[in-house]
């Protein structure tokens, strides 16, 4: 189904174009355009609306599960001095989770239809129009379905009156990052620590797509090697 010297038709639904790309779709999703407003995914408006989720929609849906989560342990007998440090602990592991999902699922390398398909689905979208405003953040009805096998994991490794207050952690964890990739994307940092971080994630973006998987953090690119550094010019001898 890949097609040698396809070109991709913007002004058509893309998602079922970019898998002909094969090869040459990894060098076309690292090509940025920059415009507010995305391309159209799919001929559906049905399909084409679950694309679509406004940044306020993730705090507003999933800070309500969050703390519903931490009241379960509450109510399963677990004091407030025990409660925070879960909390904390659960906003620690998703900075790592989004770590590692970025690096090594968000940026596979894909070559087949349908794998160049779903990468563009998942991340490379993102990535083609990285100032697309209602394609910036996850989709609600996505990060429900991903919210059970992060559930039942959780329940694998902790009892059960733990296991919501780290879950429910994980979940606001989470809310900071997409509210905080918004930010980063869309805002005008006034202050230093703001203004770094947009810095070093829109240098993943326009200037080295293979480091800075962090969002909220750089402090597992700095861990693992892969925070990226500007290289002084090398002086004439």
């Amino acid at each position: 189904m890949v097609a040698q010297g396809f070109t991709v038709d913007l002004n058509k639904p893309l998602v079922f174009q970019v898998g002909h790309l094969g090869e040459a779709y990894e060098e076309w999703v690292h090509q940025p355009i920059v415009t507010k407003e995305g391309p159209r995914f799919f001929h559906s408006d049905f399909w084409e609306f679950l694309t679509l989720t406004v940044w306020w929609a993730v705090p507003v849906i999933w800070v309500p599960v969050a703390v519903w989560c931490i009241s379960m342990s509450v109510s399963m007998g677990l004091s407030l001095p025990e409660i925070v440090p879960l909390i904390a602990l659960g906003i620690f592991i998703w900075t790592l989770i989004e770590y590692i999902l970025h690096r090594f699922l968000f940026h596979i390398k894909t070559k087949s239809y349908w794998g160049n398909t779903a990468h563009y689905l998942l991340h490379g979208c993102h990535h083609k129009h990285p100032m697309d405003h209602l394609r910036l953040v996850f989709p609600p009805a996505a990060t429900a379905v991903l919210c059970f096998p992060f559930w039942n994991l959780v329940k694998l490794f902790t009892t059960p009156s733990v296991t919501p207050a780290l879950f429910g952690g994980g979940m606001l964890g989470y809310v900071m990052y997409d509210v905080t990739h918004y930010y980063l994307h869309h805002a005008h940092p006034t202050r230093a620590v703001t203004k770094n971080l947009k810095k070093y994630h829109l240098s993943h973006h326009f200037r080295i797509h293979d480091k800075g998987f962090g969002v909220t953090s750089s402090l597992w690119d700095i861990v693992f090697g892969t925070f990226p550094t500007t290289k002084a010019p090398k002086r004439e001898q």
